[in-house]
């Protein structure tokens, strides 16, 4: 048992150490008047120290502050930047098309993108592809067309997924059982009922009564949940998924933006999955922003023989930055030369390394939590068993056992994804780091129990 006054000071002192050793962030932070909330993005004020540590430079799994401090980077970009920060492949072939070729956009193909699209397809098996700038876009994109052939008109969802800022996503079990708007939803354009469908991960019967109403036109999900914490699929779950939207003629999309860590072609690829569509966002194209979304052929074929779809001009399906020569080159070069096969093999070995000490250390103090890995990533959570969907995960969380815990590795040198207890592996992140991490989180343990 955590002892919560003994937590409270010792978070207390955290605060006091951050605050004094970020003097140049937090006069930063006090400066930033012209930004609504005070930062360039709202999330970017979830932090466990009272403002944000300000980037100076980054590069591989290190940052550094504008204060002179070096971190262990374990978020890497809530994995944006899974391929590590600026990785040499990226931007050479940045600089190529910036300096050398030019064009950064011009709504014009280059031959790279049928080499991405290729190199998807060996990856994943959907045959077509199209590019955004976001996952979120490449969602937004993949409902509209999953409407367009179904003649459907709501989508489900998993209670707790994450899909970006698609606004038919967020919705959550209510506590009857049915479809609410998420907490906190900002704005929503019509009520989420309306649009959006929803079933707990790992709810089969859930799922199928939910289909059974015969309104839905997608089932968008991600192979595991992961923003509110690694939540995995139980045995025969996925095969289930599939087997049900297909009774129910129903397209299932998969979201690999997260679950890419699981290999290569992510858990679509790990577990052997045949989603209809695929959605893939973040850390393809090694920082820069670039999202794609895959059909399958006959989805595909079905779109562009339909005469009544502007698929072209004002149809509601693609951006003019969409599939600009930078973030395709960018593309081929982070998927050709960085975020290879062996480069997940590696970085999957680091995982598990990372996940058997930590393991270890909740063992060695008889801590009621769990920890799920899922490729190169792997979280703890404060509950044992592990939660088996989102709405159980959420109701495990402990905010401020987390921000404490966040925040001593923080003030050591080391930096976790700040929504939740992610670690995630770039393919130079090393064994070292990861016992360096081991040490740290060891002895934050240790002080927080007692022990």
């Amino acid at each position: 048992m955590i002892d919560r006054a003994r937590l409270t000071r010792i978070y207390a002192r955290e605060r006091q150490d951050f605050l004094a050793r970020h003097p140049r962030s937090a006069a930063a932070y006090q400066r930033s008047g012209h930004l609504f909330g005070g930062v360039p993005m709202t999330w970017m004020n979830k932090n466990a120290g009272g403002f944000p540590i300000y980037l100076e430079r980054a590069r591989g799994n290190r940052v550094w502050d504008i204060d002179g401090f070096e971190y262990l980077d374990l978020a890497l970009g809530d994995t944006g930047a899974m391929a590590g920060h600026s990785p040499q492949a990226t931007v050479t072939a940045i600089q190529q098309r910036i300096a050398t070729q030019g064009g950064i956009t011009t709504m014009l193909p280059t031959e790279d993108a049928e080499w991405v699209g290729a190199e998807l397809t060996r990856r994943f098996g959907l045959e077509r592809w199209s590019f955004s700038l976001t996952a979120t876009d490449a969602n937004r994109w993949a409902i509209r067309l999953a409407r367009a052939l179904t003649g459907r008109s709501k989508i489900l969802f998993n209670s707790y997924c994450y899909h970006g800022s698609v606004d038919e996503s967020l919705i959550v079990v209510g506590p009857d059982g049915e479809g609410m708007s998420r907490p906190g939803n900002v704005g929503e354009p019509v009520d989420v009922t309306l649009t959006s469908r929803v079933a707990e991960f790992n709810d089969l019967d859930g799922l199928e009564r939910q289909l059974a109403h015969g309104d839905v036109a997608a089932v968008l999900m991600e192979p595991a949940l992961t923003n509110i914490g690694i939540v995995l699929p139980e045995p025969g779950y996925l095969q289930g998924v599939r087997e049900l939207t297909r009774r129910y003629s129903v397209l299932l999309i998969n979201d690999e933006t997260h679950t890419f860590s699981a290999g290569p072609g992510g858990a679509t690829g790990a577990w052997g999955l045949e989603p209809d569509i695929l959605v893939i966002g973040k850390s393809i194209a090694g920082g820069i922003p670039m999202g794609a979304y895959g059909l399958s052929a006959e989805l595909a074929d079905r779109a562009l023989a339909r005469s009544d779809l502007d698929l072209v001009d004002m149809g509601g399906v693609g951006g003019t930055l969409a599939g600009n020569p930078l973030s395709i080159a960018a593309t081929r070069a982070t998927l050709e030369h960085v975020l290879t096969d062996g480069a997940f093999t590696q970085m999957i070995q680091t995982a598990t390394y990372f996940a058997g000490g930590v393991q270890s250390v909740i063992d060695q103090y008889s801590l009621p939590w769990s920890l799920s890995q899922l490729g190169a990533r792997a979280e703890y959570r404060f509950a044992s068993p592990a939660p088996r969907n989102g709405t159980q995960s959420a109701a495990s969380a402990d905010a401020e056992l987390e921000d404490l815990i966040h925040l001593y590795l923080l003030n050591r040198g080391i930096a976790l994804t700040p929504f939740h207890n992610m670690a995630l592996m770039s393919p130079v992140t090393s064994m070292a780091d990861v016992d360096l991490h081991h040490s740290v989180f060891g002895a934050a343990i240790a002080e927080i129990t007692g022990g």
